[in-house]
């Protein structure tokens, strides 16, 4: 039977259930109930703006957009959002999925934690953005119901979110500080690790190798 969350229908095809699967597998309790509440926002949103996306894409994109904070999933030598974005590629062309529309759920994983640009992309991309932004930052908090927030939460809790989501992104990122240069996630660092020192645009320029 379909579950169906505030009105919006879970995916349930072999691939979007082998997703869940998946997530369940490798991630934290915390990065699951995050990872749902993110489609729910994100096909929430796009309901109130009447978007033409494809549920099961927003669905991959959405389940796997921190598969790169899992210890299974994570590298020291590319962002967090390349490492979920690769394994989304992966896992739709094990479905037969490639192409254009793993290009959309590619862009989503990579550009999500990359204000603005996703935004005025397809409109899977810009979704995820979107649920992103709302689980994790409160933008658009008040563009949904009490209502739907309720529902949501109800079905996935968030206790002490906001603290636990900062701590599994420094698990995820201390190993690879160098690949926050130049996103969000280098605020991360500098409020949970001692002595992390920003890498400075201004400076790589002045230091670069060219003359002048």
């Amino acid at each position: 039977m379909t579950e169906t969350i505030t009105g919006i229908q879970i995916p349930d095809s072999a691939m979007a259930k082998d997703a869940t699967t998946l997530l369940r597998d490798v991630a934290s309790q915390l990065v699951y109930d995050h990872s749902r509440r993110v489609f729910l926002f994100a096909a929430l949103s796009g309901q109130r703006d009447g978007l033409d996306y494809d549920p099961e894409l927003l669905y991959i994109g959405t389940m796997f957009h921190d598969l790169g904070l899992t210890e299974r999933y994570r590298r020291t030598d590319q962002r967090f959002e390349i490492d979920a974005a690769d394994e989304s590629r992966r896992f739709l062309g094990s479905y037969g999925i490639d192409g254009e529309a793993a290009d959309r759920v590619w862009n989503a994983i990579a550009l999500h934690t990359t204000p603005e640009i996703p935004l005025h992309m397809a409109p899977e991309v810009a979704l995820v953005t979107r649920g992103v932004e709302l689980d994790v930052l409160g933008i658009g908090y008040d563009a949904i119901t009490d209502e739907q927030r309720a529902a949501v939460i109800a079905a996935h809790p968030r206790p002490d979110f906001k603290n636990q989501i900062i701590a599994a992104f420094t698990d995820g990122l201390k190993d690879r500080p160098h690949t926050t240069f130049g996103n969000v996630k280098a605020d991360v660092l500098a409020h949970t690790q001692p002595g992390f020192t920003r890498m400075n645009f201004v400076e790589i320029i002045q230091n670069s190798a060219w003359p002048e």
